[in-house]
């Protein structure tokens, strides 16, 4: 009633991570890219995507989405724009994704309720997964009124949706009966509008995601270090930890290294390996693949793509470009350091140049204490020959040497020659300073005895024959329960290999309630189930608490 526009503004944190990756990349390449020159159409990034390895990647790397990829097989952009709008709780409930992958993947036949739904359904092969083609299909088949459209519009994602939509029902269906539709059919039209209620995608916002969706997937192609690096600066976000993201970026090549107090800067970088060291990997020269077909932004129509070969031969890592760069986390990443003491660090670094102790650093700094010990938990002094015990041990003495004594009036106090840590020691302080392993796993510490007890790996589970009974171990990534999945819990377990999808029904979920609510990591026994395309489950029937002694958290019912 003031004649004012209100506009909904949305904040992306894969905004910033695609500024930081492009960032990341001209600083150590010298390549300039942006999201209007990065090449259009790449089967290699649909390659990718088929693979459902889409971990990072914006949009597509929940389980949801990645149990879609293989069976969806986008290999276009618009089957991107397709993909991101079929999995919300509208086109689920609506009973659209199913449909949709039979007439896109398996050729069965279009069919449209009525002839006047043709041009509404088309580009979606007569299947409406957009809230326009629900208020389109209203008015094509129902005589809504733009304003009743609208009433549709406003009720789709809306705590009062159901009784929004319910208010034109009656005009919908005397609409839809003069139009030839009644009972089944008009009833069939009534839901799939009525499941919009628990929200669709708009078209448009459809477009715009799968814009990022293919850069972040072409940069997680080309640039994993970089993009790996990009992840970690814009923290919190996305759908994996840090720690899984960092797996999987090694899973691919790529080198993580642990904060350094001479080699760090605040935030995780890029930074060249060794000069003798070759990358098998490709590097800044290396060419990009030409874009193939046509840019299908705003034309969903093209000539047939080939189908993607699930059995072909990943062949990803040819395509890297930055092989020869590893990923050097960030100090900002060390528990209790943060931003404010790691811009110091950098800063008097670069002012001063290194650090001759651990006494030089608190003088110059004003680190506290705990804020020493942090730093050498998680290894940052081992380039200055401090081992992380030895740290420990000197960080009290250090923290006493303040700007406001007069230098070199302390005793030092000379440590007791410790013992190596184990690699599990190792392993525990990497995860607590950082919450990240850059070069280990904590399944890895039990893996012979998970061998000798018959438990398969994530990557034994893909190749495992189907319709067996078998037991898996991990660490919990995720704990999903969606509304729409009738009080199924889906877990997510994440070995040293990869990631694998345990599915576990309600009454499984009670009866070992305990023990998957609380435990960080498990072995899961269950059968196996392998879709077609190569997507493989585990549909549990019991669990054990597999206790690693490790700090991890998992990111539960988001």
């Amino acid at each position: 009633w003031m004649g004012l526009v209100k506009f909904d503004l949305l904040g992306l944190g894969m905004l910033a991570a695609l500024q930081y990756c492009f960032d990341l990349i001209r600083a150590a390449t010298g390549e300039e890219w942006s999201l209007d020159t990065i090449p259009k159409e790449e089967q290699a990034v649909y390659d990718m995507l088929c693979r459902a390895d889409s971990i990072g990647v914006f949009q597509v790397e929940s389980r949801a989405q990645m149990g879609l990829l293989p069976r969806l097989q986008p290999r276009r952009f618009y089957d991107l724009v397709i993909e991101i709008a079929l999995i919300r709780p509208g086109p689920i409930q609506g009973g659209a994704v199913h449909p949709y992958v039979r007439r896109k993947v398996q050729g069965e036949k279009v069919t449209y309720a009525h002839p006047k739904l043709e041009p509404v359904l088309e580009r979606t092969l007569g299947i409406p997964i957009f809230q326009e083609q629900l208020m389109q299909m209203g008015m094509a088949v129902g005589d809504l009124t733009g304003e009743d459209a609208d009433v549709l519009r406003r009720a789709m994602g809306s705590k009062r949706g159901i009784e929004r939509i319910e208010s034109v029902k009656a005009k919908l269906y005397a609409g839809m009966e003069r139009n030839g539709l009644v009972g089944e059919v008009a009833d069939d039209i009534y839901a799939k509008i009525q499941a919009f209620a628990n929200f669709g995608f708009a078209e448009s916002h459809s477009l715009s995601f799968a814009l990022l969706v293919y850069a972040s997937s072409w940069l997680k192609l080309h640039y994993p270090a970089a993009f790996l690096a990009a992840l970690l600066r814009a923290q919190p976000m996305g759908f994996y930890s840090p720690a899984s993201l960092t797996a999987d970026a090694r899973r691919h090549g790529v080198t993580v290294r642990r904060p350094d107090i001479h080699a760090s800067g605040a935030d995780a970088g890029l930074e060249a390996v060794d000069a003798d060291a070759s990358s098998p990997t490709g590097g800044p020269g290396a060419p990009i693949a030409a874009p193939t077909g046509r840019d299908a932004c705003t034309d969903p129509h093209q000539p047939p793509v080939p189908v993607f070969d699930a059995a072909a031969p990943d062949e990803s890592a040819r395509h890297r470009r930055d092989g020869v760069f590893a990923v050097r986390l960030g100090l900002a990443a060390v528990t209790g350091v943060g931003q404010p003491l790691a811009k110091r660090i950098v800063a008097a670094r670069a002012a001063e140049g290194p650090f001759r102790d651990l006494r030089d650093l608190v003088r110059r700094t004003n680190a506290t204490e705990a804020q020493v010990e942090a730093l050498a938990t998680a290894g940052a002094f081992e380039s200055m020959g401090i081992s992380r015990r030895e740290g420990l041990w000197l960080a009290g003495d250090a923290a006493q040497d303040r700007t406001e004594f007069l230098a070199g009036t302390l005793m030092s106090v000379q440590p007791p020659l410790f013992p190596d840590q184990s690699s599990y020691d190792v392993l525990a302080a990497d995860l607590w300073a950082t919450g990240i392993s850059t070069d280990d796993h904590p399944l890895t510490h039990y893996r012979s005895q998970l061998d000798a007890r018959g438990v398969l790996t994530s990557r034994g589970l893909r190749e495992h024959e189907e319709g067996r009974r078998v037991e898996v171990a991990g660490l919990v990534t995720h704990r999903q329960r969606p509304a729409t999945a009738s009080g199924i819990t889906f877990l997510n377990l994440e070995d040293e290999h990869g990631l694998m999808n345990v599915i576990c029904s309600k009454g499984v979920w009670d009866r070992y309630r305990r023990v998957l609510r609380d435990s960080p990591a498990l072995i899961a026994r269950g059968m196996l189930e392998r879709s077609p395309e190569g997507v493989t489950n585990l549909v549990a029937d019991a669990f054990e608490d597999l206790r690693v002694g490790v700090q991890h958290r998992s990111r539960d019912f988001r």
